[in-house]
């Protein structure tokens, strides 16, 4: 049972606390947010609460922290939780800029502690059925993908909010939303390569915008496109086109509601199928493989390149939206990371 510290009690700091419950491999023990408000919350569910990031520190019971905090928090939270000897499981994005990211996954390295990433669509049982048909070579040479992350669960915060805020959340929803994205594409088809990225302001007050688009090459030689908007009803879809075959996913629910998924196959000759799969709390799953391979140590499903790579690929499309101009992913910051292993 590995015991941890939450960080950060907003909407999903309090949906990872409910998520958990009862868990038999991470146990949430403290609960540490700057405001006293949230102390309630804590107390329902069995956890001391802290305001005190120090107490979180040189606490020797605590194993683990999950930092649900804003974006510009993430690097030093990380740094200073690693040279404490805590796993740290970080909620996306890791970092703002590749050069963080990098310092975050050399920290965890050095201190032998493990990193986790907040990408829990990966553990989605339709896109893990996905993985398999791209590995398979079910689909043929991959030609291109599509991809939409869009809802409005995020429509109405505040203007002064940090999730509305260019510095902690910029180019629209892609820290929120499209970042999943990148990630899954890093996942399925490899290191993108170069970036074209526009931002939109069309309904929202947002300084940074409501909506954004992205057209991407990987370096593959496949061609990409993601899209993600922060107010419009729910749509989550992912097209992939192969030579033999296309495929596509549609989610009915956001990954924190229970619902159905359903993947459709065509192919060339005329094969057609269509697989409806239930709801799994993949929130929870990410959170007990992390434990998983902190206690036992197997296989954490995220390489470190992976992890640096996404950091470099947002990176890379905030500058694309601020020039109008297609932006190579590794020209984003420095070039460290050809040193990191990246596996798919």
């Amino acid at each position: 049972m590995i015991r941890a510290a939450i960080v950060g009690l907003g909407w999903w700091g309090k949906h990872i606390v409910r998520r958990m419950k009862g868990s038999q491999k991470l146990k949430l023990i403290v609960a540490l947010d700057s405001s006293d408000a949230h102390a309630t919350f804590a107390a329902e569910h069995g956890l001391r609460f802290t305001t005190d990031w120090d107490d979180v520190l040189s606490d020797p019971t605590i194993d683990a922290v999950i930092l649900c905090t804003p974006h510009s928090m993430h690097t030093q939270q990380v740094l200073a939780a690693a040279a404490a000897g805590k796993h740290v499981f970080c909620e996306k994005p890791l970092a703002l800029t590749r050069e963080d990211a990098e310092l975050s996954v050399e920290a965890c390295r050095a201190a032998g502690v493990l990193l986790g990433i907040g990408h829990e669509r990966r553990f989605e049982p339709a896109s893990i059925e996905l993985r398999r048909m791209v590995k398979e070579g079910a689909l043929g040479t991959i030609m291109h993908v599509e991809a939409n992350f869009s809802h409005d669960k995020l429509a109405n915060v505040s203007e002064s909010d940090w999730r509305a805020s260019p510095a902690d959340a910029p180019a629209a929803g892609m820290t929120a939303m499209g970042i999943h994205l990148t990630d899954l594409y890093l996942d399925l088809f490899g290191p993108i390569a170069e970036v074209y990225a526009q931002t939109s302001q069309r309904v929202s007050k947002r300084s940074n915008g409501d909506v954004v688009s992205v057209q991407m090459r990987f370096a593959s030689g496949a061609t990409g496109y993601l899209n993600a908007i922060l107010v419009t009803p729910l749509y989550i879809g992912m097209t992939v086109f192969g030579s033999d075959a296309w495929v596509e996913i549609r989610n009915h629910t956001h990954p924190d509601t229970p619902g159905l998924t359903t993947l459709t196959y065509q192919h060339r000759n005329g094969y057609h199928d269509t697989i409806e799969f239930p709801w799994e709390d993949t929130v929870r799953r990410n959170l007990e493989v992390f434990a998983d391979a902190v206690e036992n140590g197997t296989r954490y499903p995220f390489s470190d390149g992976q992890k640096v790579a996404n950091i470099a690929t947002l990176e890379a499309i905030c500058i694309s939206a601020a020039s109008n101009m297609p932006v190579p992913v590794e020209s984003a910051s420095g070039a460290r990371t050809r040193a990191i292993a990246f596996t798919v």
